[in-house]
């Protein structure tokens, strides 16, 4: 979601249209300047304009009512702008009416005052772009993937979800890997409601939340005068998971000791509970997680090898952070609206484009969770009806254009794409102005409108 405008200008007299194109440039809008109605044509059918500014009329067989129906037809999102002689203000007027079948924005006459076109444009932009996000947002939500409360449309989370149907059905041991907040809870409750055991138990065990003394005994369950405190038998999660899954949290964090112990079980299916030698059977499918890397625990010692390959060898799913599946943000966010909408009795019909702006570009490193936690703390927090930028936390109100956290290997990469991407850091080093820009850069500004223009960028 660009919140860079693109705006055709229509000027029969080529020198005017360059003016207000570097008049607009200073504000931060891509500008694309033709001289001609089917150049203009033309020009939207390659490129869907934000805003059209159009003489009403041109030179030649197109005019700029003609130009306005080929923007509407093509995006009724576009706004467009006629600038009008003296004397057609009536004309203009009637496609302002609420009647026309295709309406224009707004209207102006000849001589122009730069700063009320700017004014104009940066109004228009602002309801195109509006519009556009909004209608961006129905069709992400509207082909969002949703299975077992797992929602989203990238490739990634796609893949994974397509991996879990399948791993469901069997038997198999599942490792899931991801940073923390990724949803790995969440997955290992989707293999369990998708598979045969759906309807049994679903237990859960936090690892890395159990002191090491009594990790076995949550796990395998004790005898009566096991240990002191133990003035009861209890069973443990094993077995009361019998029939159905174990989800065991962090398991990069179980203690070696019980890694063995574990492994065992996951071999022979045998438990046996702390302070007796009777053996006991149950029957229960393993799901694992965690965010480490459980190679390298193994490389250091800290994680056994065997128990790494009896979890790793059978079923693994790996699941993408935040920050590599930002296509999914917007459809969470709609999501996590509707969530808090329900727990706390609200009802925000959605965020400003600038808000989803700056949440599609923060890089989460809390992921899903964290994700969660800002939309459920925002609309307890917000006025409404619309989540803005002042609901936002400090740390996401300040800028959060994606930057580059070091130097590039530029190793392999065309001259072309090089000075592109040198282009591109500056401009947002800028905050998008152009003539900064074109000065750090040591060229002129039409030199840069240019290269932008190349390289797709305006």
């Amino acid at each position: 979601m660009s919140d860079t405008a693109f705006v055709l200008i229509v000027e029969d007299e080529r020198a005017h249209g360059e003016a207000i194109a570097e008049a607009l440039a200073r504000s931060t809008f891509a500008c694309n300047v033709v001289d001609s109605g089917p150049a203009a044509i033309e020009s939207v059918r390659n490129r869907t304009p934000d805003v059209v500014i159009t003489d009403y009329k041109l030179g030649g067989g197109v005019t700029g009512m003609d130009v306005l129906r080929e923007a509407k037809k093509k995006n009724p999102d576009t706004e467009v702008i006629l600038i009008t002689a003296y004397g057609s203000e009536a004309l203009a007027r009637e496609v302002l009416s609420q009647d026309s079948e295709f309406r224009a924005y707004d209207y102006l006459i000849k001589p122009i005052d730069i700063d009320v076109l700017r004014d104009k444009v940066n109004r228009a932009a602002k309801q195109a772009l509006a519009a556009r996000d909004a209608r961006l947002l129905k069709e992400q939500v509207d082909k969002a993937f949703e299975f077992s409360g797992i929602i989203g449309t990238s490739e990634a989370i796609l893949r994974e979800i397509k991996r879990l149907k399948k791993i469901a059905r069997s038997k198999s041991t599942v490792l899931i890997v991801g940073e923390t907040g990724t949803g790995k809870e969440l997955f290992a409750l989707a293999i369990h409601q998708n598979s045969p055991r759906a309807g049994k138990a679903f237990k859960v065990l936090n690892c890395a939340a159990v002191s090491e003394t009594l990790l076995e005994s949550e796990l395998f369950g004790h005898v009566k005068g096991a240990f002191t405190g133990a003035i009861v038998d209890r069973k443990g999660l094993i077995q009361a998971a019998d029939g159905g899954t174990l989800f065991l949290d962090e398991i990069g964090d179980m203690p070696l000791p019980m890694q063995a112990k574990l492994l065992r079980t996951l071999d022979t299916g045998e438990v046996l509970r702390v302070g007796t030698n009777d053996t006991q059977y149950f029957d229960v499918r393993f799901v694992a997680a965690t965010n480490h890397d459980l190679a390298e625990l193994v490389r250091t010692g800290a994680f056994r090898e065997d128990l790494f390959y009896r979890l790793h060898a059978q079923a693994a799913i790996r699941l993408p952070p935040l920050r590599q599946r930002r296509e999914d943000i917007p459809v969470l966010v709609h999501k996590f609206i509707e969530q808090a909408n329900f727990e706390h009795r609200t009802a925000f019909t959605g965020a400003s484009a600038e808000v989803m702006r700056k949440l599609v570009n923060y890089t989460w490193p809390g992921n899903v969770r964290e994700l969660r936690n800002v939309v459920f703390r925002m609309s307890l927090e917000s006025e409404g009806p619309v989540l803005e930028v002042d609901d936002l936390p400090d740390n996401l109100r300040a800028s959060t254009d994606i930057v580059l956290l070091g130097p590039p290997n530029l190793a392999g990469m065309s001259m072309a794409d090089v000075e592109k991407l040198h282009i591109m850091n500056t401009l947002r080093m800028f905050g998008g102005n152009r003539e900064k820009t074109a000065k750090a850069l040591g060229i002129g500004a039409r030199t840069l409108y240019r290269k932008l223009r190349d390289y797709g960028l305006r």
